[in-house]
């Protein structure tokens, strides 16, 4: 196990001009865990790490990045998701394969219990805020809902006709989640109801944006949707996708308007990550960029300023009244939200594979995997 400092470039931007001002951080790097590449990374309360890895592999961190533990899972299947249980700071739950294991952090030895309850790879899990129910995504599109109390699968849901990439349970919502996959899709689901009660098929809204100006012979990216982060207050949440787009939507009742669209990567957007307790969005992307937003201040730009085509997407939605169409923008929308730029912006150098910001010995940082085998941590000493 090692520390190692690298510098990168970060970008800020001054709050009055929105010009770019460079100015050099130190990344820290957490060594000597794994031998592969790091998939997901999840941090407790306390400030203890997890990182899961390819071929099963597990390690638990201080917030100083010293080893406390490895283990390599059962099967030798890759680490695609790690939770911290809220409740119980040394509580693990991983998921490898299609199986879940529940692990004690202090005593990486064997799991504590474990679950088989989908099908196929799992690529996400998510606790509800009373972890009393874990939903689990996999391969095949369905999402999984396990009682914890229970051990059971309580719900079944499928609707996902491809991979179901990301799922996220609802903060102060504990029967609502918001998924989104490979089939181009996100959904806001009921458990009450056990289905959908709201769909969007992102490629529709891209076909939308289309019909404004293009330059000859553009190519535009499948906007597979990669990863979900819904706010602290439960009602705002985002999609990032592989057209590079990031896409903000807000929960009114059953259904959801989207609230911003712009282009936030070069190439596909891979994680969304909204901070605690705020509406500044974290997006990683395999341009290898790590981006700050203030979806808030976007919003309320978006607000202040003069509708558009108004009754034109009326018009829209009254001749296409299918389930989940949304507030898509038009090609006048997109020229604005081609302002919106990043609050931080740094030059990560790697495809990043997870991201989520916590609190580190004190401190507010990004924690940062990627295809190397190093956890990386960025300060965020301004916010």
């Amino acid at each position: 196990m090692g520390l190692e400092a690298a510098g990168e470039v970060i970008t800020r931007r001054r709050p009055r001009t929105g010009r770019p001002v460079l100015q050099p951080i130190m990344a820290v790097k957490w060594t000597g865990g794994h031998s592969s590449s790091i998939l997901c990374l999840n941090a407790s309360k306390d400030g203890l790490v997890a990182s899961g890895a390819e071929g099963g592999d597990l390690v638990a961190w201080g917030e100083d990045g010293t080893l406390l533990g490895r283990m390599q899972l059962e099967g030798a299947d890759d680490v695609t998701s790690i939770l911290f249980s809220p409740s119980c700071p040394t509580k693990l739950y991983a998921s490898h394969g299609e199986t879940i294991s529940v692990l004690d952090i202090r005593s990486l030895k064997e799991s504590v219990d474990r679950f088989h309850v989908n099908d196929e790879e799992i690529n996400c899990l998510s606790l509800n805020e009373t972890e009393s129910l874990l939903a689990s995504a996999d391969d095949s599109g369905a999402i999984k809902i396990l009682d914890l109390e229970k051990k059971k699968v309580t719900r079944s849901l499928k609707r996902h006709s491809n991979i179901c990439s990301s799922v996220a349970f609802r903060p102060q919502r504990p029967q609502s989640l918001v998924s989104c996959g490979l089939d181009m899709q996100v959904m806001l689901w009921s458990l009450q109801k056990a289905r959908p009660v709201w769909i969007t098929n992102l490629q529709e809204d891209e076909t939308e944006e289309m019909e404004g100006p293009q330059s000859p012979g553009q190519l535009l990216n499948p906007a597979l949707a990669h990863s979900v982060s819904v706010a602290s207050c439960g009602n705002i949440f985002s999609c990032g996708a592989e057209d590079g787009k990031v896409r903000i939507f807000r929960v009114m009742g059953v259904k959801c308007e989207r609230e911003l669209g712009f282009k936030g990567h070069a190439l596909g957007v891979s994680q969304v990550c909204f901070l605690t307790e705020s509406h500044l969005l974290l997006t990683g992307g395999n341009d290898g960029k790590i981006r700050l937003w203030n979806v808030s201040s976007e919003m309320e730009k978006k607000q202040k300023s003069p509708a558009k085509h108004t009754h034109r997407k009326k018009a829209k939605r009254a001749a296409c009244p299918k389930q989940g169409r949304d507030s898509s923008t038009t090609g006048a929308d997109e020229e604005e939200h081609a302002k919106v730029l990043p609050k931080l912006d740094i030059e990560h150098g790697e495809k990043v594979n997870w991201l989520l910001s916590s609190k580190i010995k004190g401190h507010q940082s990004i924690l940062v995997a990627d295809q190397t085998s190093c956890v990386s941590v960025y300060p965020l000493n301004e916010l």
